[in-house]
This record gives C-alpha cells, sequence and structure tokens, in this order.
C-alpha cells in the first residue's frame, strides 16, 4: 500500500479496490468516501503534512471510477492536485482481468518556484485460480524538471486465506529519472484486521516520492537519482458498525542521507453496501 507512498490517496486506493476485486468475487457495489491526513519529518529541514479527500463509485462490481483532492507542504514546497481514476475487470471465474488508468493534474511552489505537477498511468492485472496475480504498468511522470516514464511489473501469491505475497520492479526507460526499484511486500488477513509491511531498495529519483524542496536539489535544475532505502508497516482495522476502515501506516525511506518519516492515517466510509 505505502512502497511508493503512492504519490496520493487516490492511487492507493485504485490499488487496493483493483487487487480485491481480482482476488475476490461478489464484491457489493456501493460508494466510499476517503480521508487522509499525514506528517513527516524530512532531514534539515521542518518537515511538513497533508490531507486529501476522494469519492469512488462502483458502476457494478467490476466496474470502479474514482475522484480526489489532495494538498501537500514538505519543508520549503508545497502542492495541490486533483486525481481522477478508474478500472474496469472481465475474464472468467478462474481467470480474471483488471484493466485500470490514473491521471493526477496540478501544480505547486518550490522556494517561490512554480512546477507543475502531472503524473498519468495505465496497467493490466491478471488474477488466475484466485492466487496468482501479475502486473504490468505504466507511468509517466512530469513534475518540475523531473519527467519520464517508468513500467513496473509485479506478481503476487495468495497464501491460503491469511497471507499475500508481492514483489515488483520498476525501471525508468525514458528522461532523467534514473530509477530501477525493486520492493517486497507482505499482507496477513488476521481475523479483526490486516496488517501489511514491506521494503524497497534502488536508485530512485526523489521526485517519484513527492520530496523537491530546495534543501534537496539545492539550486539544480535536474535532481538525480539517490539511493534509495525504504522499509513501512500499518494495519487496517474494520468497523462494520459505521461502514467503514481505518488504515494506519509509517514510512521510513533514505535517499543517500535524504531521510523522511511519515505517519498516515486514512479512513474510508461506506455509503450503502
Amino acid at each position: 500500500m505505502r512502497s511508493e507512498r503512492l504519490i496520493s490517496l487516490a492511487t492507493t486506493l485504485l490499488a487496493l479496490f483493483v487487487q480485491s476485486s481480482a482476488l475476490a468475487d461478489g464484491a457489493t457495489s456501493d460508494d466510499r468516501i476517503a480521508v487522509s491526513v499525514d506528517g513527516s519529518t524530512l532531514t534539515g529541514t521542518n518537515g511538513g503534512g497533508g490531507g486529501s479527500l476522494g469519492w469512488l463509485h462502483n458502476f457494478d462490481p467490476g466496474s470502479l471510477v474514482g475522484v480526489a483532492v489532495e494538498h501537500q507542504v514538505l519543508a520549503d514546497s508545497q502542492w495541490t492536485f486533483g486525481s481522477l481514476n478508474g478500472s474496469k475487470s472481465f475474464g472468467s471465474d478462474n481467470q480474471k482481468y483488471n484493466v485500470y488508468g490514473e491521471l493526477h493534474e496540478g501544480g505547486g511552489v518550490d522556494d517561490s518556484h512554480p512546477f507543475r505537477y502531472e503524473i498519468e498511468a495505465a496497467g493490466i492485472i491478471g488474477t488466475f485460480d484466485h492466487k496468482l496475480s501479475a502486473q504490468l504498468e505504466d507511468k509517466r511522470v512530469d513534475v518540475e524538471s523531473t519527467h519520464g516514464n517508468l513500467p513496473k511489473a509485479a506478481l503476487s501469491y495468495l497464501w491460503g486465506p491469511h497471507l499475500l505475497t508481492t514483489a515488483s520492479y520498476q525501471h525508468s526507460v525514458s528522461g532523467n529519472l534514473g530509477t530501477r526499484i525493486g520492493a517486497v511486500r507482505f499482507d496477513v488477513y488476521a481475523a479483526k484486521m490486516t496488517f501489511f509491511a514491506g521494503a524497497a531498495l534502488g536508485p530512485a529519483s526523489p521526485a517519484i516520492f513527492n520530496i523537491y524542496t530546495s534543501s534537496v536539489n539545492k539550486g539544480a535544475l535536474v535532481v538525480p537519482a539517490r539511493e534509495l532505502h525504504e522499509e513501512y508497516l500499518g494495519v487496517t482495522k474494520p468497523f462494520s458498525r459505521w461502514h467503514s476502515d481505518l488504515t494506519v501506516a509509517a514510512d521510513y525511506l533514505d535517499l543517500s542521507g535524504i531521510a523522511r518519516a511519515s505517519l498516515t492515517l486514512s479512513y474510508i466510509f461506506h455509503i450503502g453496501g
């Protein structure tokens, strides 16, 4: 869920519901209101924080669309953007596919210098025999002076009803991202809550993780990739009485000595269903 911070709550929600649709049949169609708040520390700065508000709607159990708005502040930078995403599933009971897409458009200010924020992605997830899932995705990043395409491949396996493991790899193929990230994730489904944890490693552009401040770029037009070490963990607790879910996630990443620690609370309220 937080391995790439997932750039926005809308992206995280899209991945969550696409995967849920792939691993389980008969999901109830409903509307969801999603709210998140977060706080961060960043080496050599006073850190920052932000929040988001989103809405997701199922036209049917296999069709999802969502919109969201998010605002973030980190050190001397701040940015705001809107998001639009959607997914569609098709196929047989034992061989199901989900195609999805997302669009994030907005802008911000870095130490009084305005910049644009544009990220688009599209992908497909195939799930076979309810256990093995394969994902292919291409993401286009245009943030400040950083730009390029970042394809991703991932494999997930459901080891019975209580454990899901995922391994992924991202490798930029254009622009100046210079990113090659390998990641793993574990989801443990207990009786009353879900636990998740993961890690990522490899050279990565700071813009992939929403780190673009004057303390990082130091006046450079293009910020080179830095060696990434990231670990995260969290828990999701459903509250059936209130038709809602609360997720608490902690994330720590180090980009060649620039460290960021963050804590995020996300609340999803189901309308109907």
